[in-house]
């Protein structure tokens, strides 16, 4: 490969790449939600911790580096029917933010059985670092802050969740202000209240027991409450877990940050909410306090979010808000920004490509810029210029190119959102190939999803089921849903590409079969009354969910849950897939 380099402008541009931000280059994820994972024993409560966890595909917006968010549903809740997206709703609603901010989120379920009903024990006496609830999810949080892969920022970690798991943020929040630079407590008891207290406030309990039980379990490291962040929601007709602890949270949290607070004036927030922002006397924000007018004992998902079982999608958008707060006023993390890609464009003129591109850098000097194309002839150029622009020239073989370009500062490291350079031709078009990667997706009664790998030159794709072609006109896209297909039947299907009136060979096949038909559905009851219905059984006064014998609490009709049938006979706790 035959490299020549001049800097200033190239005479004949003929792409060119106009980046929307500037974010730090750290490893994408797949930007969907895990399978169920198995993280670690409790010898406390018994049983592993498992849960799911979203390594979003978007870059981060702050420092360079990634956001881990632990979010903790609540008694009668798990990660997998309620906090964590399924086929019908968003769940708690994490997906979006996660992708907004390029944050990971990591949704565990309770271990253990504490009260019967799937919850945190945050009303313990005895808390630790090491071992129950506060144990294993200190140690989750670690396992991903030591995995590079997530390139997780130390100081942009933080802690939300509801009713148990809201007693349980605050819990972790005052055991280890180390670890968590931001909590946000829903509706959650605050330490020092037990169990059978959630309903009032008890007599003589106020918010400097609350602090004084935070600042203890601190121990240590009660210094790093001075860098701490807390915001505190609660619904106005919660009738579970009684409003008046909201406040309580929020003034205690502030007692262990220390020192003088001025209250800022209250503001509506969309959906009901009504927050009351507090200011250190350094002028930062620091805690915020949220009613929600008229939401029960609930997550506020916001739209989009599921809205049964504890979960309202009707009002305020809370992972919306309390990321902007975290976000916003984060005093850990470094605000320095990355480099920003102005412009980046290829030309070309036989078999040779000139690569330019422009950048500016807040924090300094642009010490490289990296070429990276991809196509006959592979180029990975760390050393492609410097300063404000470069050109670079290379001498390429035949055929389709794409690539990125990307730049780095000198001082602090960081690195650019990468410069697209859309697809590129260097001499004559080769002989057009069918796409490959032919795979099926999700298939339902009387629909297969599938989708293929981009081919090389391609302007679209048609494809065939059973040796008839389907698409009446090329599909732009790498993905098709075949429809009006009949229930329990398999298919077999190809592709083909198609440029300028060309169509190629067609790929290798996949066959994939559509579904029975069977619709699951959800009821939501005591479960007294599920027992009743024949949706689950009694065994030794709890209630098992019938096919799948999930417990699903005391058999009682104080005890409510959500049962999915998800196929004849077969119920599951949580709502359809």
């Amino acid at each position: 490969m035959a490299i020549t380099t001049s800097f200033g402008r190239c005479a004949a541009t003929f792409l060119l790449c106009l980046p929307a931000a500037a974010l730090a280059q750290v490893q994408a994820g797949p930007g969907a939600w895990s399978g169920n994972q198995t993280w670690g024993a409790d010898s406390v409560n018994g049983g592993n911790l498992g849960g799911y966890f979203y390594w979003p595909a978007s870059q981060p917006v702050l420092g360079g580096k990634r956001a881990l968010v632990l979010v903790l549903h609540g008694c009668q809740q798990t990660a997998s029917g309620d906090v964590i997206d399924s086929g019908s709703d968003k769940g708690f609603n994490w997906k979006g933010v996660a992708d907004q901010y390029g944050a990971v989120i990591l949704a565990p379920n309770a271990t253990g059985n504490v009260s019967g009903s799937h919850c945190w024990d945050y009303s313990l006496s005895n808390h630790n670092r090491a071992s129950g609830h506060d144990g294993v999810l200190l140690n989750l949080v670690s396992r991903f802050l030591g995995d590079a892969r997530y390139a997780i920022d130390p100081n942009q970690v933080y802690v939300t969740g509801l009713s148990s798991g809201g007693g349980q943020t605050m819990v972790l929040g005052c055991l280890a202000p180390d670890v968590f630079a931001g909590i946000g407590i829903n509706a959650g008891p605050p330490p020092g209240t037990t169990i059978m207290q959630i309903g009032s406030v008890p007599s003589g309990f106020n918010a400097s027991t609350a602090a004084s039980k935070c600042t203890a379990m601190a121990g240590a490291q009660q210094g790093k409450f001075a860098t701490q962040l807390a915001s505190v929601v609660w619904g106005s007709s919660d009738y579970t877990v009684a409003p008046a602890y909201g406040p309580i949270d929020a003034a205690a949290m502030r007692m262990a940050y220390g020192g003088s607070f001025a209250r800022g004036a209250t503001v509506t927030v969309a959906g009901g909410g009504s927050n009351t922002p507090y200011t250190d006397s350094n002028g930062k924000l620091r805690t915020s306090e949220m009613a929600v007018t008229g939401m029960g004992h609930a997550w506020p998902a916001g739209p989009g979010g599921q809205n049964n079982h504890f979960v309202d999608a009707t009002k305020v958008d809370y992972p919306a808000f309390v990321m902007d707060f975290w976000f916003k006023n984060n005093l850990r993390a470094s605000r320095i920004a990355a480099p920003v890609m102005t412009a980046c464009k290829a030309s070309v003129a036989g078999n040779a490509v000139t690569v330019s591109g422009a950048a500016v850098d807040a924090a300094g000097t642009i010490s490289s810029y990296r070429v990276v194309l991809n196509g006959s002839t592979a180029v990975n150029d760390a050393a492609a210029g410097s300063g404000a622009s470069f050109s670079i020239g290379y001498a390429l073989a035949n055929g389709y190119y794409s690539g990125t370009v990307t730049a780095t500062d000198a001082g602090t490291g960081q690195t650019s959102a990468p410069c697209t350079l859309p697809q590129f031709l260097v001499g004559p078009a080769p002989a057009l190939q069918p796409p490959a990667g032919l795979k099926a997706g999700n298939a339902s009664a009387s629909s297969i999803a599938l989708s293929w790998s981009a081919a090389t030159g391609a302007g679209g794709y048609n494809l065939y089921r059973n040796g008839s072609k389907v698409t009446p006109t090329p599909v732009s896209g790498t993905s098709h849903t075949d429809t009006g297909l009949a229930a329990s039947t398999a298919y077999t299907y190809r592709a083909s590409s198609v440029a300028n009136g060309v169509e190629s060979a067609l790929s290798a096949s996949v066959s994939a079969s559509t579904s029975s038909g069977f619709s699951c559905s959800t009821v939501t009851a005591s479960n007294y009354a599920h027992v009743q219905e024949g949706r689950a059984h009694d065994s030794g006064g709890m209630a098992l969910a019938n096919g799948s014998n999930q417990s699903m609490g005391l058999n009682n009709l104080f005890y409510t849950q959500t049962l999915a049938q998800t196929s004849a006979g077969h119920h599951v706790v949580g709502n359809c897939p």
